[in-house]
Order: C-alpha cells, then sequence, then structure tokens
C-alpha cells in the first residue's frame, strides 16, 4: 500500500483532492526536514498551492500536524479493532493486536515514521488536551473489548497506563529499529515472537501479584 491509499480513504472524493495533495506533501516535509524546520511556504512550494488554500483547510502548520497524527492514529485503531473482532481471549487479542500493528506500520512506513517523530510537537500543541482525550476514548474502547474475555483476570490488576506498554512496547521498540534502518529482518518475522513476548510479561506480572 501507499499514503495515497490511507489519504483516499480518510478524506474521500474529488472535492477532498486538495486536502490529500496538501497533506501528502506536508508529510513529505516534515519526514525530509523534520516538523520543526518545515515552514508553510516549503509545504505550499512542494503542493503547488497557495498559503490561503493551506490556511483555509488546516490553518496553520499545528493544524497540518494534528490532521496528519489523527489520521494515522485513527487508520491504525481500526485495523487494530477489525482484527480483534477474530480472537476469542485476551491471549489471541495479543497476537492479531501485533499483527495489526506490524502490518499498518509495513503497509504505511512513512506514517509510522511521522508517528514516532510527531509526539513532540503534539505534546505542544494547542490541540493537545483535545487528541489526548482523543486517544483516552480510543484506549477505553480497547479496554471495554479486554474486559469481556475470558481471560482478563491476568491484566486485571496492572494499572491501565502501563497496558499498552506492556502490549505493543516490544514490537513497537523493533518496528522502530526497522523504520530507521538499525534492522534487517522485517518486523513480521518476528510477529509471533513479539506476541508471544508481550503475553509472557503480561503473565509474569500477573504472577508476581499473585505470589
Amino acid at each position: 500500500m501507499n499514503n495515497q491509499s490511507l489519504l483516499e480513504r480518510r478524506y474521500s472524493g474529488r472535492r477532498a483532492e486538495l486536502k490529500r495533495v496538501i497533506l501528502t506533501e506536508a508529510l513529505a516535509c516534515f519526514l525530509e526536514y523534520g516538523i520543526e524546520t518545515t515552514t508553510i511556504e516549503m509545504i505550499r512550494e512542494r503542493a503547488q498551492t497557495s498559503v490561503g488554500a493551506i490556511y483555509h483547510h488546516f490553518k496553520n502548520k499545528e493544524g497540518l500536524v494534528a490532521a496528519l497524527y489523527i489520521l494515522a492514529i485513527e487508520d491504525q485503531a481500526e485495523r487494530r479493532d477489525q482484527a480483534l473482532l477474530s480472537a476469542q481471549s485476551l491471549q489471541q487479542g495479543i497476537q492479531v493486536m501485533t499483527a495489526s500493528y506490524i502490518d499498518w506500520v509495513m503497509d504505511y512506513p512513512d506514517f509510522a515514521r511521522f508517528l514516532y517523530t510527531a509526539n513532540f510537537s503534539i505534546s505542544k500543541s494547542s490541540q493537545r488536551d483535545q487528541l489526548k482525550q482523543q486517544n483516552h476514548l480510543r484506549n477505553q474502547h480497547l479496554l471495554a473489548w479486554m474486559k469481556q474475555q475470558p481471560d482478563y483476570g491476568v491484566i486485571k490488576n496492572i494499572p491501565h497506563e502501563l497496558l499498552l506498554s506492556f502490549m505493543v512496547g516490544s514490537t513497537e521498540s523493533y518496528c522502530r529499529a526497522w523504520l530507521s534502518g538499525k534492522v534487517k529482518a522485517t518486523p513480521k518475522v518476528y510477529q509471533a515472537a513479539l506476541a508471544h513476548a508481550a503475553w509472557c510479561s503480561l503473565e509474569s506480572v500477573y504472577q508476581q501479584q499473585q505470589g
């Protein structure tokens, strides 16, 4: 897949064509020059549009960063939620979440790189509280699914803010290394091992709590 397929899915139709062009070129600039260094003029030149058009659709550079961040996070979460429909336990859920995360990163490596680098900018954004709330709602949806699983007891007493670190921490770390060229084997090669590591870490905490 490519960046355009994701953008067309999130911003569909001819009327959204200019938005897609602006976002495509903004993403390219952010990855090539860095979010802080990129200017609206650089994006305008690459998109071959006007500054007014960019401001009309996204208000400012911060709006562009937020738009890219939201569409990537939402697309990733939707794939995860779709994958969870096939899981019948928390352990299976860990397996399909790991697979969906890896598949998404490999399908959209540019967006994955952007997400990894955008957190600092988002933390300073005027929209950070709104974005934080949206992330919270997505995580609450995931937690609600977990509570329905027969093996939920394994994670019942683990603080919610730690859960995602246990479940996707090692997978995210390897994906970052792969995207930066530090490792050659794709995350898909180690998918089963990463899912197993996530589940074992949860079981280990559970056993410590029981002991």
